[in-house]
């Protein structure tokens, strides 16, 4: 095992797939010169040359066009957006070419490509620059959608994510980089649509994914002192999303709560909230609660931004809104 951070498990996903497949590059806004926007390309010019890591121009439907070219002749590009609400100036070529190409060819192209990037809220970077577009990407069909909470997912999913032969949109966060864990020092995947439950409990099952997995993890923590006992169940990919896991959950704790970092309207947790009242509406002791953003732009001002975003005293109360227990 060694210790890495999400930056570095980032990092070796791409270099250890390059080392194998010459067909594999990587384009962005300063992803080789300096290393990356957020250092997780370090080295990777050096390494594999200005034709396979290359520094674009801050023209994302320009690069991100190109590379589905690339992708239908035979290449596996990997796609940086500084951040994914930069994705937005190239949404057409991701949602009306790379995820539509294999049915409108009738199946004759395959577009293996990785649009990644960090997603979501990165403290004081105003409301353009603070969306979670997990949901909008799910709601494509032809895209994957995967959205890591730890460096260990991190790297086994975008290898995976990599070898497939789909378009796959792949999340991060820009204050997760610095996270560090210890991962196997031997080559590893993670299957694209596994959910992970991360702990193990009876009373209440608490779905989550991303940075804002922590929260959960640590409500439940926090109420296991309390005698309260959550199962904790990060996603990992949202597209496809792994039901299965979660009805299974539900079947055996009977409640059901959910957290994400975005706008309530049409977000993950009503995907998830419509699938267990229709599959498992009969094993629900208590409404289903979800905990989101609330509906409106993020604020930039610090003291209105703590306000905006999920706290954790409003994970533990939700959670015991759900057993019907006083705080």
């Amino acid at each position: 095992m060694k210790e890495v951070q999400f930056r570095e498990a980032i990092c070796e996903a791409m270099s250890e797939e390059m080392r194998k497949d010459e067909s594999i590059y990587l384009i962005g806004e300063e992803v080789a010169e300096y290393n990356g926007a957020y250092k997780a390309s370090k080295g990777m010019l050096a390494e594999f040359g200005a034709k396979r890591v290359i520094d674009a121009p801050i023209a994302e439907l320009g690069f991100a066009g190109i590379s589905v070219g690339a992708a239908m002749n035979g290449n596996r590009p990997i796609v940086e957006f500084m951040t994914f609400n930069f994705s937005m100036v190239a949404i057409d070529q991701i949602l009306s070419n790379a995820a539509k190409m294999y049915q409108m060819s009738g199946g004759q192209w395959n577009i293996p490509i990785v649009f990644r990037g960090p997603t979501a809220s990165a403290g004081q970077l105003g409301a353009t620059h603070s969306q979670a577009f997990e949901s909008w990407y799910a709601n494509c069909p032809g895209l994957k959608v995967i959205v890591p909470s730890n460096p260990y997912d991190a790297k086994g999913l975008l290898k995976s994510a990599i070898r497939d032969n789909d378009p796959v949109i792949f999340m991060e966060s820009e204050q997760m980089y610095g996270d560090k864990m210890e991962i196997p020092e031997e080559e590893y995947y993670i299957p694209i649509g596994k959910a992970d439950i991360k702990k193990e409990g009876k009373d209440v099952t608490l779905v989550s994914f991303g940075k804002i997995l922590k929260l959960a993890m640590q409500a439940a923590a926090d109420l296991e002192k309390e005698g309260i006992s959550v199962e904790v169940i990060d996603l990992r990919t949202v597209r496809p999303l792994d039901y299965d896991t979660v009805l299974n959950s539900v079947k055996k704790t009977n409640r059901l709560v959910v957290l994400e970092e975005a706008w309530p309207f049409g977000s993950v947790a009503s995907e998830i909230t419509y699938m267990v009242q229709q599959k498992a509406f009969d094993y629900l002791d208590a409404p289903i609660k979800r905990i989101t953003t609330p509906d409106a732009p993020a604020p930039y001002s610090a003291a209105l931004f703590s306000e905006w975003f999920p706290k954790l005293e409003k994970v533990k109360e939700e959670i015991k809104n759900v057993l019907y227990v006083k705080s």
